[in-house]
């Protein structure tokens, strides 16, 4: 039932308004894959029953993962890695692998950052703690200084226990002071001042999931926000991840921060006791170290005070032999994370989604006399993911408006078996924000024997803490009606209400589908009412093969960059399509441009990595050639024996892996001549319009009563344009997204292409036999779109990016 009709009654089954349709009304981006159902009954069956939310405290693990992790360690004898037999150098180079891709995942290289092992990411604070470069006041400099937002986690405000030792000031920081008291411009090098300070936030807020923006990170580095500006020095940033990283893409080559802190368990589940402190390499030079443990030196003497470290960054700080099993086992926790959701935007979208939801129900209902039922703690109304987490924190109150304790709320949850997280989550300087508790409070507090992490939740009927509830990857809508269900029937007054103004206000808020962008409106979409917005982007990076989707994604010459680069071609050099080889669509592209590298995937198969450029050593009979498609005669690279290999096993068939050659061009041959394409059929990029999906789903359902399931990757579109009337787009000559201008070139003819499923390969006449019937013949579905005056060479492309389009004539 949607929404707004059940809210207009007064009494009502709740069932009835947390339906998964209308979460759908509100959300667009939920799951990974078709399987998503499947994928967590069998990844995570241990958890039946059970509503696990306390994600933001430890993720769970999928059983692949420790499944392929006990194979790893049972076939393999890994040994210390500072001995040089042979199973030690195995372990060194799988350690060393992986500390490469966690710098990948961060989207940074060897050259930029060092990967240091902790045991989490307190134990990497305190390494900072402990090894910066403090300076106390001088005849000539100030002291350094160590500041820190109030909404910090205890371990990072811990560091003031290391520095008031050191005749280093101490200054907390109110997220509003920031950008309120900064400067216009950035404040010039004072080559005279060379004192260090530093400058601790969370990327993430461990308490309300507020997003703080990463742009602070070289805003303090310039000296351009508050406190930087006020003082001379040079000024260095920690940025705790250790909230963020679980659901969120943190891109270091954009924000490089100096000292960036985190734990896998919040990011996998498994290993636990395992952190990493990421520092900025040339940054780390400026450590320094006392104790110094195995591992650490080039050189020392026992009977003399001399020792010399090594000149390996990481080695230098991790004391001791590392736990390397653990370490290796992140090998295999990179892999699941990547196979079942296809990596961090995807996680981003899929748990935000989850938590807006929430919110909008949670933050609506009311208690039959017409009090709302929580009050939550949050800068936000969940209205975009770049600023708001996959963390919802409140407390909940009685029809009188009393608050009712978090440790009856724990246990009452308890008794439905649901895993939330209580108190005051380790972040006292948030706590006090939110809930007004002033500092004689908290000493008051702990006279009256409240003390953290105990259940004392009420101190003169006001709150010490409150009820948190955190998703992650592998989270569901069932947790979401569990949970709203139990707060319904434990503590609504019935009949159970709802704030219908509210409801419909967090609704209409168009920012809800995903977007990362300001919105803007045309003037044809305003007098309608409508938003018109880039919903999703895929690019495919091997012609007929699987999507890979994105939330933003460089726009090269050919259109977006790698999109179609690549092709199959057959025994006798022959490019193989769907429609002569369905099982196409069962191979996962993905690339990594960090690395330079694509990646192949396919059930059943071991991944796989291909250069994106460059191939040194083409095969001999292989290199450089001339292949057939559309028609075309197009120069391609030959992508050597492994890929040919992998491609041939799963295909069943001899079967090679081409690249277009950078050196070729080829042109449009009709609509803008001068347009060169990649592997594509007719233009740079194919665009539909969700409506007219939507539309076609419903034909397809009045005609045959049956549904087709992800229709929309059937169309194989690059991007999905949403806020408009069905078959609107058919009229555009020219349309503006972001800030990227287009000209259509044409609708595209629809084939029975359209008929492959792509998620099973399996091939049906539908859609392609209602689409016939609704059009009168007509088969086509979405234009063609070429790109104009590209802003600069650092165009992109961004979901949620607003849309102006202009009519032919």
């Amino acid at each position: 039932m949607p929404l707004q009709e059940a809210t207009e009654k007064e009494s009502l089954n709740f069932n009835q308004l947390c339906t998964f349709e209308s979460f759908e009304e509100v959300w667009s981006h939920y799951g990974y894959k078709s399987d998503f159902k499947d994928v967590i009954e069998r990844e995570f069956s241990r958890t039946k029953g059970i509503t696990y939310l306390d994600h933001a405290g430890a993720t769970l693990y999928p059983e692949s993962l420790v499944r392929e992790f006990y194979q790893d360690i049972s076939r393999n004898v890994y040994g210390n890695p500072h001995s040089h037999n042979p199973s030690s150098r195995l372990t060194h180079d799988t350690v060393e692998h992986v500390r490469y891709r966690i710098l990948q995942h961060f989207n940074t290289t060897p050259d930029k950052y060092s990967v240091i092992f902790t045991s989490g990411c307190t134990a990497a604070l305190k390494l900072v703690a402990e090894s910066f470069p403090w300076r106390p006041p001088t005849a000539t400099e100030p002291a350094s200084q160590f500041c820190y937002l109030t909404d910090n986690h205890t371990s990072v405000v811990g560091i003031r226990g290391v520095t008031s030792a050191l005749g280093v000031v101490s200054l907390p920081v109110s997220p509003e002071e920031i950008e309120a008291r900064a400067k216009d411009v950035a404040q010039s090098e004072c080559r005279s001042c060379q004192t260090p300070h530093l400058f601790c936030y969370p990327a993430q807020s461990n308490f309300s999931g507020r997003k703080y923006s990463l742009g602070y990170v070289r805003g303090i580095q310039a000296r351009k926000l508050y406190p930087a500006c006020d003082s001379q020095g040079r000024w260095f940033v920690l940025l705790d991840a250790a909230s963020f990283a679980s659901c969120s893409p943190l891109d270091l080559q954009e924000h490089p921060a100096d000292f960036v802190p985190f734990s896998f368990y919040k990011m996998f589940g498994f290993p636990t006791g395992l952190g990493a402190l990421l520092v900025r390499n040339d940054t780390a030079a400026l450590l320094r170290k006392a104790y110094f443990g195995g591992g650490t030196a080039a050189a020392y003497l026992a009977g003399e005070s001399y020792y010399v470290p090594t000149p390996n960054i990481a080695h230098r700080f991790e004391d001791g032999t590392i736990s390397f099993l653990d370490i290796i086992a992140l090998n295999h926790s990179f892999d699941a994370l990547h196979t079942l959701t296809g990596g961090m935007d995807k996680v981003q979208l899929h748990t935000f989604g989850l938590a807006r939801y929430t919110y909008m129900l949670l933050s609506s209902l009311c208690h039959g006399n017409g009090q709302p039922v929580a009050q939550i703690y949050s800068d936000s109304e969940f209205e975009n993911p770049s600023t708001q987490g996959a963390i919802l924190n409140f407390n909940l109150t009685d029809c009188h408006g009393e608050i009712v304790g978090y440790s009856q709320v724990d246990k009452l949850a308890s008794l439905f078996n649901i895993h939330v997280r209580t108190g005051c989550f380790c972040n006292t300087g948030a706590c006090q924000l939110f809930l007004g508790i002033t500092n004689q409070d908290v000493k008051s507090n702990l006279q009256a024997g409240h003390v953290c992490g105990d259940n004392i939740d009420l101190v003169d009927g006001r709150p010490t803490g409150s009820v948190r509830v955190s998703f992650g990857y592998m989270s569901t809508f069932q947790d979401c009606q569990n949970f709203l269900n139990f707060v319904v029937e434990c503590f609504v007054e019935k009949p159970v209400k709802v704030d219908k103004e509210k409801l419909d206000r967090l609704k209409s808020n168009t920012s809800s589908k995903g977007s990362s962008q300001c919105k803007a409106i045309t003037k044809e979409a305003k007098s309608q009412g409508k938003a018109q917005y880039l919903t999703n982007i895929y690019i495919y990076p091997i012609k007929s093969c699987a999507a890979f989707e994105v939330t933003d994604w460089p726009v090269g010459p050919l259109g977006l960059l790698h999109d179609r680069g690549w092709m199959v071609v057959n025994g006798n050099g022959v490019c193989l399509n769907q429609k002569r080889e369905p099982r196409l669509c069962l191979i996962h592209p993905q690339i990594y441009l960090p690395s330079s590298t694509l990646l192949l995937q396919a059930s059943g198969m071991d991944t796989i990595s291909v250069p994106l450029e460059n191939y040194s050593e083409p095969h001999q009979s292989h290199g450089v050639c001339q292949s057939k498609m559309c028609g075309d005669r197009v120069q391609t690279v030959d992508c050597g024996d492994e890929a040919a290999s992998w491609l041939s096993e799963f295909l069943g068939q001899p079967c090679r892996l081409k690249r277009q050659s950078p050196d070729f061009i080829r042109n449009m041959k009709k609509g803008v001549s001068s347009t060169a394409l990649s592997l594509v059929n007719e233009a740079q990029y194919l665009m539909i319009n969700h409506a007219s999906v939507d539309l076609l789903q419903r034909h397809i359902t009045s005609r045959y009563s049956i549904t087709c399931y992800y229709l929309i990757s059937r169309f194989r579109a690059n991007l999905v344009i949403s806020g408009l009337d069905p078959f609107e787009e058919d009229d555009w000559s020219h349309l503006i997204i972001g800030n990227t201008h287009f000209q259509v070139a044409g609708r595209c003819g629809r084939c029975q292409m359209i008929g492959v499923d792509q998620n099973t390969g399996v091939k049906t006449k539908e859609p392609l036999l209602s689409l016939s019937a609704y059009r009168k013949g007509k088969v086509t579905f979405g234009v063609y779109l070429v790109h104009q005056s590209l802003d600069g060479s650092n165009a992109t492309l961004s979901v949620g990016a607003p849309v102006m389009s202009q009519r032919s004539g």
